[in-house]
């Protein structure tokens, strides 16, 4: 049964150009559908739109009657006023309104009342709402205790989790996720994956987390001028046909403006002469040729932004080398013991759960922050850039041409102009002040500082998140040419499946450090005992602790696990004392 019905629905705001006409689908029950897009085509707008926020410009939208929809907006933010699960009970409040009736009924020993007041409530399914509420807070990587925790309180992710958890709560028929994944780590994306693939719910996708939209939605609709585009199939083959798609419209056109060519030329030699017939047949039929529009690509052409580095000194072979590396935050431990070399060439990515310490750790590596514990040296020739999820290198108060120019005073405001255009900044844009751009902006600015100063070791701290799928793809390609050495946290597994040589995880029960990727530790983690968020509350890195010695002690060394806590090592050593080193680039 259709849930939504989207007929030719356009939408601008006054006085600007549409951000999308004609867009034409429908969503059943079970069906999941990502909406994909660059940045400033209407991706976010067209759930707001679903969602009765916004009226359509034009054509028409259809919903079941009494449809229940669930919309977690991409800048959701939880109520700050009471503890969790008052929060996520917040979905209930009709429930919670007859709960209040049955008791004062109860009260009253109104016996008419309480049999009434009891049906309504157990129609509501009011009895379980926070074993219900509290099991899914749970799957999404919240715990029991967080439960009772002020809201306040919560960090960033916790508050993402939170949000998520009370959209999901309502169980709606319909649900909007609008960038989903940008709060949560690894393991609550994997746990959101099992839950949506379970749910007979019709979903809605906006996000830049290509495996997540390869895991979870089998149609795309890809938004710009001419509509909705759909396509069947995971993100990965949506690539490939469209791909396909634009390289035979591209050859359509061509061949049309071939013809035109041709058709106009023989119509200029023959007007005035012998053929004076033909030539005035020929200009009337091709004054009424449609003419074939030249494909614009904005994902084709995001890909030809020509990022490339600034070029760098050569470092030494050691680019960093850390010894025993130890924090802890709020009376909690973090991590312990590391011993950590990176050599040159090496892409290091770290990755774990929320609250590990990634950022903690990378912020050290950099030399932003002092470690609590253990010494950091860098290498030779070493010049380090650092990009971090709140992009603190921007100041507010200047202009995007005032910010280029603090690294590159020779360059005029002509050449910023013209450099900041490859990064999609056009016209007067470049005068806007910082401070009023969105998050993928300033991702971008961010990006194109970054690549004009010689740089040959690189920091950079969920450097995806702000930025649409092509800019992501774009990254990832001046990240492969970089020939420098990069330390990366992210949760974005595309990117590091793309970029990463090297794997560090951090996890409750300690350290991994092995060669590869995340589709390396995946395979490494699937193993064990069912792999990450695979059943029940299990979280992603339990058991890590008992790897087998002969496993641990693989002869070709392609990692060294470090253990937290009071737990031993293979060689009997306590944890914290065993170096968890990762080999030069190129080992097997």
């Amino acid at each position: 049964m259709s849930l939504l019905q989207l007929d030719s629905v356009s939408f601008s705001f006054a006085g600007r150009d549409p951000l999308f006409e004609s867009v034409t689908f429908s969503v059943a029950a079970g069906e999941r559908l990502a909406l994909v897009a660059p940045n400033g085509v209407g991706k976010s707008t067209l759930p707001k739109i679903v969602a009765g926020d916004l009226e359509p410009t034009e054509g028409r939208l259809i919903r079941r009657r009494e449809l229940r929809l669930g919309y977690l907006r991409q800048s959701h933010e939880p109520r700050l006023a009471g503890d969790v699960m008052s929060a996520l009970l917040e979905p209930f409040r009709e429930a919670l309104s007859i709960r209040d009736e049955l008791r004062r009924a109860l009260e009253a020993g109104d016996l008419e009342r309480i049999e009434e007041t009891q049906a309504r409530y157990e129609a509501a399914s009011g009895y379980d709402i926070e074993r219900r509420a509290g099991r899914l807070a749970t799957e999404l990587g919240l715990t029991d205790a967080d439960l009772g925790r002020p809201v306040s309180s919560l960090s960033g992710g916790e508050r993402g989790r939170l949000a998520l958890a009370t959209v999901l709560t309502s169980e709606p028929e319909l649900l909007l996720l609008d960038e989903p994944t940008n709060h949560l780590d690894l393991d609550a994306t994997l746990r959101l994956e099992t839950l949506l693939l379970g749910s007979p719910a019709g979903v809605i996708v906006v996000s830049h987390d290509r495996a997540f939209l390869e895991a979870t939605c089998p149609r795309i609709a890809e938004l710009g001028e001419g509509g909705a585009r759909l396509f069947v199939g995971p993100y990965s083959r949506y690539e490939i046909e469209r791909e396909k798609l634009r390289e035979k419209e591209t050859a359509a056109f061509e061949r049309q403006k071939d013809e035109i060519a041709r058709t106009e030329d023989f119509i200029r030699r023959n007007i005035a002469g012998q053929k004076t017939k033909q030539a005035q047949s020929r200009r009337k039929a091709l004054a009424k040729v449609e003419r074939l529009a030249r494909p614009e690509d904005e994902w084709r052409d995001a890909g030809r932004i020509g990022l490339g580095f600034a070029p760098a000194p050569r470092t030494g072979d050691i680019v960093l080398d850390a010894q025993g590396l130890g924090a802890a935050r709020g009376g909690r431990r973090l991590y312990e013991g590391l011993d950590l070399l990176v050599r040159r060439g090496e892409r290091l990515a770290i990755v774990g759960p929320n609250g590990a310490g990634k950022t903690t750790l990378l912020r050290a590596l950099a030399g932003r922050d002092e470690p609590d514990e253990g010494t950091l040296r860098h290498g030779t020739n070493v010049v380090l850039a650092v990009m971090d999820q709140h992009l603190e290198a921007l100041d507010p108060g200047r202009s995007m041409i005032e910010e280029i120019q603090t690294v590159r005073g020779d360059m005029s405001t002509d050449r910023v102009r013209e450099y900041l255009a490859r990064f999609r900044f056009f016209g007067e844009e470049p005068f806007r002040v910082i401070e009023g751009l969105s998050g993928g902006e300033h991702a971008r600015l961010a990006l194109a500082k970054m690549l004009l100063v010689p740089r040959n070791l690189l920091f950079l701290d969920e450097p995806t998140n702000h930025l649409d799928i092509p800019a992501c793809e774009v990254l990832e390609r001046a990240l492969a040419r970089f020939e420098g050495t990069i330390v990366l946290v992210s949760h974005d597994r595309a990117l590091i499946d793309h970029v990463a040589t090297r794997i560090l995880w951090l996890g409750e029960r300690g350290v991994i450090a092995m060669a590869g990727n995340w589709s390396t530790l995946k395979g490494h983690l699937d193993g064990r005992s069912g792999g990450p968020a695979s059943t029940g509350r299990r979280k992603f890195g339990h058991g890590l602790g008992e790897q087998s010695a002969p496993r641990a002690r693989r002869a070709d060394d392609a990692y060294r696990r470090v253990l937290g806590g009071g737990a031993t090592t293979p060689s009997g050593s306590r944890a914290g004392q065993t170096v968890a080193r990762l080999p030069p680039a190129g080992t097997s």
